[in-house]
């Protein structure tokens, strides 16, 4: 061997062990909120092993590096009795049918991932996973054996409620316009005997509680009721921008008290303060679906059609979204107010997330070298990106099992 790479050898191997280790992996990323429309998997164009419209399919998973996400079991929110809860139940269902035909068409790119070593196995494995996550327990038609059938399904995490009061909780977009009490009014009761049957079964089943769109009053209750830590999937911080889905810096700390997790969220509405875009954004939809021959705008029908696309690129012009600047700020500020291992990420993608500079999944890395140029340290965006809603996924599991 030649004298240079002997002295070289000599040199690594007196290195304390530590300091001559292989670097570490770079660190698992986490999408905690990716919508899917109701014809997922089964319309050609959201076939996501292909080019799709969708902000998020497997080959933008794949460019961007992202290496996972909670898919969302969504429902809209209707009436409390029997035909709003069988349509609710119903629309579901059609959504775990779609992740799983995902699955089973493309298991050699993306697998399910029901705990965190699955998850953390198949980024070994060089494969994407597929999480589930539920917006809107009014899926569950009001009957709790439903939670276990939804685990069973692979469901990790429970969402309480949308925009509108079901019936475990009130919303913090309560429909005032329909006769709901505002937010914090003496009408706000907070959650239900059934939402708190709802926590404690989740709870038993290792199941995540997810607070975002809850009602202030809604999350008080469920940190009082959960015996285990709590997530927000996909919310922000009002002490920045003071919208209601934005969490209060006093809850940000009583979540991260109690060891959860709040999954800062890309969504311009929650990032920047313009009713400009806004009323230009319903004025476009109100004339895509007219003529498209509908008397409503539905995004699930109107948003990938080529109006739609060609409207919003001169509202973009217009009214610029919010950049990762913007989202890194309000990032910098829950980290301050609740700490480094209480932050995470989640995009509401094909939800109405996506803000400029992560305007899809494939421009996932550009969340992380905004992250560094923000002065987080590589160990603090391991955190971020995935390692404390690992952790808080871990003690809800850990907590189950007592």
């Amino acid at each position: 061997m030649h004298r240079t790479a002997l002295l070289a050898l000599a040199l690594t191997l007196a290195l304390p062990a530590a300091a001559r280790q292989v670097p570490a992996d770079p660190p698992i990323t986490i999408d905690t909120h990716v919508d899917i429309p109701f014809t997922y998997m089964r319309e050609p164009r959201f076939d996501v092993g292909k080019d799709t419209p969708l902000l998020v399919d497997l080959g933008k998973m794949e460019r961007g590096g992202l290496n996972a996400a909670f898919f969302v079991i969504w429902v809209p929110q209707h009436k409390l009795d029997a035909a709003g809860y069988a349509k609710a139940v119903d629309q579901a269902e059609g959504k775990y049918e779609a992740i799983g035909r995902m699955l089973m068409t493309y298991p050699d790119r993306i697998r399910l991932a029901a705990s965190p070593e699955q998850a953390l196995a198949n980024r070994k494995a060089g494969l994407l996973s597929a999480m589930i996550g539920i917006e809107n327990a009014y899926s569950l038609g009001h009957d709790l054996h439903r939670l276990d059938a939804a685990y069973d399904r692979g469901a990790r995490y429970v969402g309480l409620v949308h925009v509108g009061n079901n019936d475990l909780c009130t919303s913090s977009l309560p429909d005032t316009d329909h006769g709901e009490p505002a937010m914090n009014s003496p009408g706000d009761h907070g959650m239900t005997d059934f939402g708190r049957a709802v926590v404690a079964r989740a709870n038993a089943l290792g199941m995540m509680v997810d607070v975002s769109h809850a009602s202030d009053a809604c999350v008080r209750d469920a940190l009082a009721v959960s015996k285990a830590p709590l997530i927000a999937s996909h919310s922000g911080a009002r002490a920045v921008l003071d919208h209601p889905r934005n969490l209060p810096d006093d809850l940000l700390r009583a979540i991260a008290a109690r060891g959860g997790v709040i999954q800062a969220v890309a969504y311009k509405e929650f990032l920047k303060k313009d009713p400009g875009r806004e009323a230009a954004e319903k004025k476009l939809q109100a004339e895509v679906a007219r003529e498209a021959g509908d008397r409503e705008y539905d995004s699930d029908k109107h948003d990938y059609l080529p109006a739609m696309a060609a409207g919003m690129a001169k509202i973009q012009q217009q009214f610029p979204l919010p950049t990762l600047d913007d989202y890194v700020r309000q990032i910098r500020h829950m980290v301050d107010v609740a700490g480094i291992d209480h932050v995470g990420i989640a995009s509401d993608f094909d939800g109405g997330g996506g803000i400029t500079g992560w305007k899809d999944a494939s421009e996932t890395r550009n969340v992380t070298a905004a992250l560094r140029r923000a002065g987080f340290s590589d160990a603090d965006i391991a955190k971020i990106w995935g390692g404390n809603l690992l952790r808080v996924w871990r003690e809800v599991e850990r907590d189950a099992g007592r």
